[in-house]
């Protein structure tokens, strides 16, 4: 018995001295240890899912956490920034990250700019983290789905639409009839106009506190009434040879009376052939007058002259300008330059 003992207190000795210098030597490890190395060394190795403004990356990496694994990326987030989970996370495989940094933006709307930060991602995104609620017609420039662009510029331009049916007046006509038995510059009401009534539907459009308006249609509801007024002229004025322009002294209606001024001239002037633009020989009764204002061959009457054919044209005669004819340089003289209320007859 004690033979066994002391050999196996050497055998135990012996292995315990072998089995150290292995160990020192690197050579030996204990099976439990390996296993555990083993499963660390897979434990540090994880495949995660990195998605960053609009694009989504896999990434292999050894990181601990969500922060550990930004700054392998090299990012450092603000305290503004997004970071989901949080960076203090432990990471996980195939868990999803998301960071968005945060940027400037200037947001104008009708009560003002400023510029806020944010980490959304599109327009829409920005309005819904700012808590503004878009109206039926707003108008948002960029659109809802564009990206935010840093340093940008989003504009949203209240606008506020309605339809509105409006009674309007209507302006009565004049008719300006020319009476001889009255004086030069009286005037006389032969009947009293009266003005018309009109259902107008307004398409209205306020953008930014700016109203602008549309008409879409109207609707007479009564037509307006004629005003006839008379205006006395006289006899003022010798014409020569009415019937050759079928005109004769009686009572004539104006279509209209223009303010214009009256220059005069003869047949007589150097350079002049005699005869008109229009054919008729020059003379009085024949004036000259800008087509564009007064037609060739329109009837007139001119108080202080009489009347008149718009037969003849000018190259000083432009606009508001009417040259009388005159059979004589002495009556030509005698009326000069002068104002006058020129009317058109039917």
């Amino acid at each position: 018995m004690i033979g066994r003992s002391l050999n196996r207190a050497y055998h135990l000795s012996a292995v315990a001295l072998l089995t150290l210098g292995l160990v020192s030597a690197g050579f030996v490890t204990h099976p439990a240890s390996a296993v555990a190395a083993a499963l660390d060394v897979h434990a540090a190795t994880r495949v995660v899912l990195f998605q960053s403004q609009g694009t989504q990356t896999q990434h292999v990496t050894s990181a601990q956490t969500v922060g550990e694994f930004l700054k392998e990326r090299g990012i450092v987030p603000g305290p503004r920034d997004y970071v989901h989970p949080a960076a203090q996370a432990p990471l996980t495989d195939n868990l999803l990250i998301e960071y968005s940094p945060a940027v400037p933006v200037r947001l104008i709307t009708a009560s003002g700019t400023k510029t806020i930060v944010t980490t959304a991602d599109d327009v829409g995104a920005l309005l819904e983290e700012q808590g503004i609620q878009l109206g039926k017609h707003d108008i948002v420039r960029p659109s809802l789905a564009d990206p935010i662009v840093a340093y940008g510029t989003v504009r949203i331009s209240r606008v506020v639409k309605w339809v509105a049916t409006e009674k309007r007046r209507v302006a009565e006509r004049t008719i300006h009839e020319i009476d001889f038995s009255l004086s030069p510059g009286a005037v006389k009401i032969i009947r009293h106009g009266e003005p018309g009534v009109a259902l107008t539907m307004v398409d209205y459009t306020q953008t930014d506190g700016i109203l602008n308006k549309h008409v879409v249609g109207t609707r007479v509801l009564r037509k307006p009434k004629t005003r006839v007024v008379a205006e006395g002229v006289g006899t003022a004025g010798a014409v020569a040879d009415f019937a050759r322009y079928g005109l004769e002294k009686t009572a004539y209606i104006a279509s209209g009376a223009l303010n214009m001024v009256a220059t005069a001239y003869t047949a007589g002037c150097a350079g002049c052939s005699g005869y008109t633009a229009s054919g008729y020989r020059a003379g009085h009764g024949i004036v000259a007058v800008d087509p564009g204002v007064i037609p060739l061959g329109t009837r007139l009457y001119i108080p202080g002259y009489g009347f008149a054919i718009a037969g003849d044209t000018g190259g000083a005669i432009r606009g508001n300008r009417i040259d009388l004819g005159f059979d004589s340089i002495g009556d030509a003289v005698q009326f000069g330059r002068r104002p006058v209320k020129v009317y058109t007859l039917h």
